[in-house]
């Protein structure tokens, strides 16, 4: 099924997808993890937690699940819940590749995931993928292609994943660091057999960090879906540690910082999904409240005020710890 398939949906939040992220391994950088998955975060633990995630996503019209190789168990939990509940054919899955996770479920490893573009672990990763979701993988992503990214480059790469799409997976990238928007008009100009190979990009975009939108609304302009990620900015953005002026205009609401954070973003023409990464289905249904925050121009002004310097935020986000 191809991911253009989610165009068809028609549920009053099938703009917002869920991200597992935060929930298929212990570790993350997210922000307040103590407090939403406490001590116990055993496998069977964490399973349990995704399954109550995607149960309750479905239930109130998220469409779109996206996980990755690297998000530990993520494409596990999330074959065994579509296993477990057949008929659900509405339903479209992403995965990426090119990151190897390598925690071993540990919350204090050393080093939690590497990251590798080359064909072999393309190749590596698309067979473990397959083994999990088979034929139920609708979009196969790069994860996190940089300006410098051998994955712009590898004829042989780009060979292989048009023959992947030939025969119907949706091929997609997606982005991460200060240059983002560089990352994404090199990617717009890889063509195999002159046909443009890719048809989705992710990337982070929040209150805090909008210097892709510029290069997002050209890639919307060139016929790709734009699936935005990290809205939240891995927590700076929720509930306690908001800025002031995000917990002003959420009280003006009536609504949570999230989901006027997210709301920000669903205002944006080119932006086709937005992920919610919640580790709690409290944190989802306010998430979901997105979909009715109606924001004033007033409003936007205040917030667009917030936005950071690219290199200062990606810098703060690499220094957050995994716990």
């Amino acid at each position: 099924m191809p991911f253009a398939r989610l165009a068809t949906a028609t549920t009053p939040t099938c703009h917002i997808g869920l991200g597992l992220a935060a929930v298929g391994r212990p570790g993350y950088i997210n922000l307040g993890r103590d407090e939403d998955l406490g001590e116990d975060r055993s496998v069977e633990t964490l399973r349990n937690r995704t399954h109550e995630l995607l149960d309750a996503a479905y239930a109130q019209g998220v469409r779109y699940f996206d996980a990755a190789r690297s998000y530990g168990r993520s494409e596990e939990f999330l074959a065994d819940w579509l296993n477990t509940r057949p008929g659900l054919d509405d339903i479209v899955v992403g995965s990426k590749w090119g990151y190897t996770y390598t925690a071993d479920w540990s919350t204090d490893a050393e080093t939690h995931e590497v990251k590798d573009h080359t064909l072999a672990t393309y190749e590596r990763q698309r067979a473990e993928t397959d083994a999990l979701l088979g034929d139920r993988l609708d979009l196969y992503q790069i994860h996190s292609v940089t300006p410098d990214s051998p994955a712009l480059t590898d004829k042989e790469l780009h060979a292989k994943l048009a023959e992947a799409a030939a025969q119907g997976l949706t091929v997609g990238f997606s982005t991460s660091g200060p240059a983002q928007a560089d990352a994404i008009r090199a990617a717009l100009a890889v063509t195999v057999d002159g046909e443009p190979l890719f048809r989705t990009v992710q990337s982070t975009y929040n209150a805090l960090e909008t210097s892709a939108a510029p290069a997002l609304a050209e890639a919307h302009d060139a016929g790709l879906t734009v699936i935005v990620k990290e809205g939240m900015a891995n927590g700076r953005l929720a509930g306690p540690h908001a800025p002031d002026v995000l917990k002003g205009i959420a009280e003006e609401s009536g609504l949570g910082c999230d989901a006027v954070a997210l709301a920000v973003i669903l205002r944006q023409p080119w932006a086709g999904v937005v992920l919610s990464g919640a580790a709690t289905t409290g944190q989802l249904a306010s998430n979901l409240h997105a979909a009715v925050v109606d924001l004033d121009d007033d409003q936007l002004t205040r917030l667009a005020a917030l936005a950071e310097e690219p290199r200062a935020y990606w810098e703060r986000r690499r220094q957050l710890p995994w716990h």
